[in-house]
């Protein structure tokens, strides 16, 4: 369905080109296998929402929107307008019926946020309207919409939280490793509806290449004449190939405390989906209605979210993932590869140099 219908009759704004629009559309049709399997179990909880309203006097919810109200700019038909027209678009493209409030916050350093447990709030920093045209940021909003159509704004709401409380708790005896070991937990999983966030931001944009520009942007500034997308996408495939079992380690340890994927592994994964059927279904008005919500499976889901994980092992070319892979299918001589992965962990022995086998890219 186009949305060529709407009208402008000064109360109303319109896109500045015609998008497709998806009534109805539930956020399982972009969502992260491994997000839409999360929620979907939490969604099934009985007594769920509940239990996070209740949460909600403990956590600073309050504070933070008196913070917003108090020391931001509220966007409306008064301020930051073409913002305004952009989460309007977005919020009409998506079918979200509630328009979340959205702020602009005064912080040189390119972010936006979308939190809060009973009604989420939109936060967009003044570094991010500086460095992003019209397309680009007409992405990054349809991107925390998609978190509000989601129900992330109560999970990163929660993180937040968890967080503040481990520092808080940081001299009591295991307390911190047993709250961190839930916020490292939860970490994994926004990584996961980070990249769920960044296919809703591709459906309300509907231009690809803005969305690659946003995020070429966010790694190397407002230098897009010195960046090329090719190239940035050829950073994602090097950086999944190459090095040894040391490096696959190190990635996992440098990925585990950030709340957001690299830079080059988003734009790597939004470009896959765009190219994908699935992606051109929704395009064609085939996708999951939010009716159909409450009868969605969770064995169904995380069998879902088991086989992409089981595909990605298979398919990967990161080192430890193929190790992994190999060690599945029984494959030999498993010892020598990964004694040769960790020989850069200690020198080599003296008097063995002439025994080494030679590196594999000698061997080709």
């Amino acid at each position: 369905m186009s949305d060529d219908g709407r009208q402008n009759n000064g109360s109303e704004n319109v896109p500045s080109r015609q998008r497709t629009r998806f009534p109805g559309i539930s956020s399982r049709a972009y969502e992260h296998p491994a997000d839409r399997s999360a929620l979907v179990a939490l969604r099934k909880l009985s007594g769920f929402d509940t239990v996070f309203k209740a949460l909600s006097g403990l956590l600073p919810e309050r504070s933070l929107r008196l913070l917003f109200l108090s020391d931001s700019v509220r966007v409306s038909d008064q301020q930051f307008t073409h913002l305004n027209d952009m989460l309007r678009d977005a919020c009409y493209i998506l079918d979200l019926e509630k328009v979340p409030p959205m702020y602009v916050n005064q912080d040189p350093q390119p972010n936006a946020m979308c939190i809060g447990l009973d009604e989420p709030i939109i936060v967009v920093t003044t570094g991010l309207v500086e460095l992003l045209d019209e397309e680009e940021m007409r992405a990054v909003i349809g991107h925390e919409v998609g978190h509000a159509l989601s129900g992330h704004a109560v999970y990163r709401t929660i993180l937040l939280f968890l967080t503040n409380l481990a520092i808080r708790v940081a001299w009591i005896p295991l307390g911190t490793i047993a709250i961190m070991a839930i916020v490292t937990a939860l970490r994994e999983w926004f990584r996961k509806s980070e990249l769920s966030a960044d296919r809703a931001g591709l459906l309300v944009g509907q231009d690809l290449k803005a969305s690659m520009r946003g995020l070429m942007k966010l790694a190397g500034g407002n230098h897009l004449h010195e960046m090329n997308v090719d190239a940035f996408l050829k950073q994602a495939e090097e950086y999944e190939e190459s090095g040894d079992l040391r490096d696959s380690v190190l990635k996992i340890l440098n990925v585990l405390p950030r709340t957001h994927p690299f830079a080059t592994v988003r734009a790597a994964e939004l470009k896959k989906w765009a190219e994908s059927r699935d992606y051109q279904r929704i395009m064609d008005g085939h996708y999951p209605r939010r009716d159909e919500d409450k009868n969605t499976s969770v064995s169904d889901s995380f069998r879902e979210s088991a086989s992409h994980y089981a595909t990605n092992i298979k398919t990967s070319k990161d080192p430890l993932m193929k190790l992994v892979t190999d060690i599945a299918g029984g494959a030999g001589g498993l010892g020598g590869r990964v004694r040769r992965g960790f020989d850069g962990f200690t020198s080599t022995p003296e008097g063995n140099e002439g025994n080494e086998e030679p590196p594999a890219e000698s061997a080709r």
